[in-house]
């Protein structure tokens, strides 16, 4: 296999790999996920074939608020729900002043700033990440790396092994409705009522 087995989030090669453009397989605070730079166009069209699924994109992770109000996310929402993170909550979004190659022309989004400190540190020297579940459509998502390289092999550039993650529960996603209730789509690891 060419595709790189790292041990940790801190590698200091992983930064420069994703800021090149290189895709891989991480842990998150939830589950491993397939990921590539936000910023980089080619890389997620990438993620986005080797993914195989139809209905795109995934969620975008984010060190903080800020970075994801640059990327385009409406700053009047994430002034609203950034009081629940760092948190294993992703909250979807309008997608209209993102950019299209990420989007995909969806009209809401998702995004967090993850509950998980080395994740965060990582996505300080990134920027944002797109990310999604790490797994072939209708497939079960990978708990451990090699369930991971079953799937993708060396269709991804680089694996990072943090051990067995079957345990944690998904991410809650929540939403709004046109009058600012809250929509909670699914229940997780986060309880929002």
């Amino acid at each position: 296999m060419n595709a790189r087995i790292l041990t940790s989030l801190d590698d200091p090669a992983l930064p420069g790999m994703l800021n090149n453009g290189m895709i891989g397989i991480i842990p998150t605070d939830t589950i491993y996920g397939l990921v590539g730079a936000a910023s980089n166009q080619d890389a997620i069209h990438r993620m986005y074939h080797i993914k195989e699924r139809k209905r795109q994109p995934g969620t975008t992770i984010a060190a903080n608020p800020g970075q994801l109000i640059k990327l385009g996310f409406p700053e009047a929402t994430i002034t609203e729900v950034a009081h629940y993170w760092p948190a294993a909550l992703s909250v979807e979004m309008s997608a209209i002043n993102i950019p299209e190659y990420l989007s995909t022309g969806q009209p809401v989004m998702a995004a967090r700033v993850p509950d998980f400190d080395d994740l965060r540190s990582l996505l300080g020297k990134t920027g944002p990440l797109m990310t999604t579940s790490a797994n072939k459509p209708d497939a079960p998502t990978a708990t451990n790396i090699q369930a991971a390289i079953d799937y993708f092999g060396d269709e991804v550039d680089f694996y990072v092994d943090a051990g067995d993650r079957g345990d944690r529960p998904p991410s809650t996603i929540i939403g709004f409705e046109t009058d600012g209730q809250i929509i909670i789509y699914r229940q997780g690891a986060v309880v929002v009522q």
